[in-house]
């Protein structure tokens, strides 16, 4: 594949990757080595009122531009996805006892999901955009969140928040606002569509 014409997704998310192969996107995979918490950590401390979509849009786009440095003549993909509550950041849990933990905070309560996702080409980042879910959970008893714990194991870890709405975190929820591809990781028709616009696939 000729380098101008090469897509590369600069996330290793086997659901973004799932929805870009599902919508019929041809393209590599090669993960973003960035430090995420360290660079969350410094957006939060150099402003006084930080949002999700902003620590989301840094975080797509410096994945999007580090990626697209190694690799100038392709079209780099970067995206993240950002969990915040009462001003509050969530990353992935460590272990089962940090998940629990993070769980009971967010149950009963609205908590925002926000994705985003920027594109680059020679080092640079030219295109980014995001979108944000209101994800409600119900208020669960903690023999539920027991017994949800134990059938997802491992999995629980991989991604923001603990649950993947797909699967069987959908019975956490008891409303949820928002597109269904940025509860997954992206803005896919928002992606797609600018997809078009640089002739990266047919119009």
């Amino acid at each position: 594949m000729p380098d101008a014409s090469r897509l590369i997704l600069a996330s290793g998310s086997a659901a973004r990757r799932m929805l870009l192969e599902a919508a019929g996107l041809i393209f590599d995979v090669i993960p973003a080595n960035i430090d995420e918490a360290a660079i969350r950590d410094a957006i939060v401390e150099s402003t006084a009122s930080v949002e999700g979509v902003d620590v989301a849009s840094v975080l797509a786009a410096e994945k999007a531009r580090l990626v697209s440095e190694a690799h100038p003549s392709a079209l780099v993909i970067g995206a993240d996805q950002v969990l915040t509550l009462g001003g509050k950041f969530f990353s992935k849990a460590e272990n089962l006892a940090e998940a629990r933990e993070i769980l009971s905070m967010l149950r009963g309560r609205t908590h925002e999901l926000v994705s985003a996702v920027a594109l680059a080409r020679n080092g640079e980042v030219h295109w980014q955009t995001s979108a944000t879910a209101e994800m409600t959970m119900r208020t669960f008893s903690d023999e539920f969140l027991g017994c949800y714990l134990e059938k997802m194991g491992e999995r629980a870890l991989q991604v923001v928040g603990c649950y993947e709405i797909e699967g069987p975190g959908v019975q956490l929820f008891e409303d949820i606002d928002g597109d269904h591809f940025t509860i997954l990781g992206i803005p896919l028709l928002e992606l797609l569509a600018r997809l078009r616009h640089e002739g990266m696939v047919t119009a």
